[in-house]
């Protein structure tokens, strides 16, 4: 396995154990255009530093799973803003580069506004990526092997995954990753930190990631976190997590 670039957790799970524009994204399905890896089409910059992504689907293409206001708000509003913020807190620290894992990597020695508003961007532009109005079944090919190889079987990793994304304390993140010794994990990290960080006690490149933040399902879901975390699983985006894995892994 080729040497990977390193990815807070809260929790750990081993090997069997506990849009502002509609997008048609076609055959690309999120997961990038030939020759280009799927964080091409994630983490984006221009002149003005990093940049949002459009959305790749309508605000209401998650129906009934996640509603369109809340779409709209947590797309148009937070996710703005954190890109909004990180921009400017890089631009006030003199941080010129735009190699987001060389930021995280380095991540402890900046302010919190670096932290937080470039976990912000970061999670959120991979958020909206694993989900998908064709989404939900199971996963195939390579990533499905290495699931019943280190967990088990899709059930219990999809166990695992939910037991993480609903025992999160507070607001945070659920993330399946893999290490670099090639073994899949599933973790979670309070607030906006992520597994590329310096500051996580458990790193890896990410694979898929579920916001359990009040603001991703509270209008619909209310208190309900688990049936939001249970209608997860109706949308993911295999696609791109495979293809994450074939990029890590290969």
């Amino acid at each position: 396995m080729k040497k990977m670039k390193t990815f807070t957790r809260t929790l750990l799970y081993g090997a069997g154990t506990l849009a502002l524009l509609s997008v048609t994204f076609s055959c690309m399905n999120s997961n990038g255009k030939d020759g280009q890896s799927v964080m091409d089409n994630v983490i984006l910059t221009g002149e003005a530093g990093f940049e949002q992504a459009e959305l790749p689907y309508a605000f209401d293409a998650l129906e009934p799973v996640i509603d369109a206001q809340t779409m709209e708000l947590h797309y148009g509003k937070h996710h703005a803003g954190y890109t909004r913020k990180f921009n400017a807190a890089l631009k006030e620290e003199g941080i010129a580069t735009t190699d987001i894992e060389e930021i995280f990597a380095n991540v402890s020695q900046y302010s919190a506004n670096v932290r937080n508003n470039g976990g912000g961007y970061y999670n959120h532009s991979l958020f909206w990526k694993f989900m998908s109005p064709d989404g939900g079944g199971t996963p195939s090919g390579d990533l499905a092997a290495a699931i019943e190889r280190d967990f088990g079987s899709f059930e219990e990793f999809t166990s695992l995954f939910s037991a993480a994304a609903g025992g999160q304390f507070g607001s945070g993140w659920a993330w399946l990753i893999i290490d670099e010794q090639g073994t899949l994990k599933v973790t979670s990290t309070a607030n906006q930190d992520n597994p590329l960080m310096d500051v996580a006690d458990v790193k890896g490149t990410p694979l898929l990631n579920l916001d359990v933040w009040e603001h991703a399902y509270y209008l619909n879901y209310q208190n309900k976190r688990g049936s939001y975390i249970e209608n997860f699983w109706k949308v993911v985006n295999w696609p791109v997590a495979e293809k994450l894995y074939e990029e890590a892994a290969g």
